[in-house]
């Protein structure tokens, strides 16, 4: 019973990681630019290959390997929002347009950004 209640629980958060990873790539697809592409993409990429590395770490349950795993879900929870950020700021810096480009934005600077 219990090995069977570890596959639930590790499939429901795989399936969980799927559905972040789907929503990431309607995301990718359908929104308008680089800005909104890349935060959907961030959380959607975080949250799924973290939710599907966890739910390895219940099915493995207390191993060397599940303490690797948790090890990578640490290294990706710190760098993929950090690449994010950074990919919008050179975007932002480079002077791409935000798809709703009436709305003034103050940049790092302080100025008044009309773009």
């Amino acid at each position: 019973m219990l090995m069977t209640l570890r596959e639930i629980i590790a499939a429901i958060l795989m399936t969980g990681g799927v559905f972040f990873f789907l929503v990431s790539v309607i995301g990718l697809i359908r929104l308008p630019d680089i800005y909104m592409r890349v935060h959907a993409t961030a959380k959607g990429d975080t949250l799924g290959l973290g939710l599907a590395l966890l739910g390895a770490v219940v099915y493995l349950g207390f191993t060397y390997t599940s303490l690797k795993l948790l090890l990578i879900i640490t290294f990706i929870w710190i760098t993929g929002p950090t690449a994010a950020h950074l990919i919008g700021k050179s975007a932002y810096r480079t002077g791409v347009p935000a798809a709703c480009g009436d709305i003034p934005v103050k940049d790092i600077s302080g100025r008044e950004n009309q773009s």
